[in-house]
């Protein structure tokens, strides 16, 4: 089992979700989170002055998959979230020892 972490721009998420929905993904986690890589923020105009954004506003999905999906999972996620641009975010794997869905204890591959 493994685990995708997608820093991707809030305004790919809904396609993001259909696209992965069609691959049969029955659930991920969304977290809106803050930060920068070389897009270094902006500036921002507001009433007539200007200030720099330093922080960047993403959002951070999780999605816990098997082995086996991982790489098509990875492939639509990437094709989905590319725009080209600086900024189009970052996907981490990561291993995961074990899973427990608290509500029937089920633990393992079925607890996905």
């Amino acid at each position: 089992m493994k685990k995708i972490e997608a820093i991707v721009r809030p305004s790919k998420v809904d396609e993001i979700k259909t696209a992965l929905g069609t691959l049969g993904v029955h659930g991920m986690t969304l977290i809106e989170v803050n930060g920068f890589g070389r897009q270094r923020g902006y500036r921002e105009v507001y009433r007539g002055s200007s200030r720099d954004v330093q922080f960047v506003p993403k959002v951070k999905l999780e999605i816990m998959v098997h082995d086996e999906s991982l790489e098509e999972i990875l492939s639509v996620i990437i094709t989905t979230a590319r725009t080209g641009e600086v900024g189009d975010g970052k996907i981490c794997i990561l291993p995961i020892e074990d899973v427990i869905r608290i509500r029937t204890g089920e633990r393992g591959n079925e607890a996905l």
